[in-house]
């Protein structure tokens, strides 16, 4: 990678998602990544790079509920908001979403190339579903995209392993990445700049 301005998207980290009384077998994974997700925000906070929330948001009446999908993350509700045990800071981007895509009618694109972002590193929930989607996009939108692998959860172990098996090889790569937190921090060479600037 070269000098890459990258975003941080960390995708549906919820209330609802982490309800112990719902059972949901998303919560346990959820909260594993939750150090790792937080490592990153402040990875990225550390360089002033661009760190966005983006959450699902449905109507109470929402087309994906008319399939097995129980009602939840309604908008404007307290189950649709960011989980407390993250390090989310007020100058951080909240960007509710009504589909699976943090781009999907959002205006992120518009927002990321105001930033001269390059590079969308996505994390959270769940990995074959909005964060893959959001990776995806990301490409679709002409950004390189990063699936960061210990950021991410599913349903089942092994759901989140073959979403990130099926991607760790890809014809797009490098355009598309599956990575460790480590790895990404590792390889942007921006984060060297910084440190260089801040030596000098």
């Amino acid at each position: 990678m070269e000098k890459e301005k990258p975003a941080l998207l960390i995708i549906d980290m919820i209330n609802d998602y982490f309800n112990e009384s719902e059972n949901m077998p998303i919560t346990g994974f959820g909260k594993a990544i939750i150090p790792c997700i937080n490592r990153m925000i402040r990875h990225f906070h550390e360089r002033d790079w661009p760190v966005v929330f983006s959450t699902d948001a449905f109507e109470a009446e929402d087309f994906f509920f008319t399939g097995k999908m129980r009602p939840h993350a309604i908008s404007e509700t307290k189950g649709a908001q960011v989980i407390d045990a993250l390090d989310k800071q007020d100058h951080d981007y909240w960007l509710p979403k009504p589909r699976m895509s943090a781009f999907f009618k959002t205006g992120l694109e518009k927002w990321l190339r105001e930033r001269s972002v390059t590079l969308c590193a996505v994390g959270g929930l769940a990995t074959p579903f909005c964060v893959l989607t959001t990776v995806l996009d990301a490409i679709n939108h002409d950004f390189k995209g990063v699936l960061l692998s210990d950021c991410s959860a599913a349903a089942t172990k092994i759901a989140h392993e073959h979403t990130v098996g099926t991607y760790r090889r890809n014809v797009l790569y490098p355009l598309l990445r599956v990575m460790t937190s480590d790895e990404l921090t590792t390889t942007l060479p921006l984060a060297d700049d910084l440190a260089r600037t801040r030596r000098d």
